[in-house]
């Protein structure tokens, strides 16, 4: 699957209000079901995680364990990835780990 990124504004906010969340120490989903055929994903770091190399790297991690989950989905969807202080000092395995029980706990992939 090869998925698309969210870049409007109008799109987070969907997701923020309507969409279904999960928490952890690293990271919050927000996922809802897609109004097209494609999956699509948004990543949000503010500026209490760090400098910019400490946000990107963050973004990095999020980004290669979506891409490994990506292929497991149920379905089309909407995501969006909110970084937290700990994602940029974590491995992405464990975010890895968290993203997965997120989205079994979401129901978008199977158990």
């Amino acid at each position: 699957m090869n998925s698309k990124t969210l870049k409007e504004n109008k799109d987070f906010r969907r997701l923020y209000y309507r969409g279904k969340s999960q928490a952890s120490s690293c990271l919050v989903t927000y996922v809802q079901k897609s109004r097209e055929n494609e999956t699509r994903y948004g990543i949000t770091t503010s500026k209490r995680i760090g400098s910019a190399v400490e946000r990107n790297r963050s973004k990095r991690v999020i980004r290669a364990a979506f891409s490994q989950l990506e292929p497991r989905l149920n379905g089309f969807y909407d995501f969006v990835f909110v970084a937290r202080t700990r994602t940029s000092k974590v491995k992405m395995q464990d975010v890895l780990v968290q993203m997965e029980e997120q989205f079994k706990a979401l129901g978008v992939i199977e158990e």
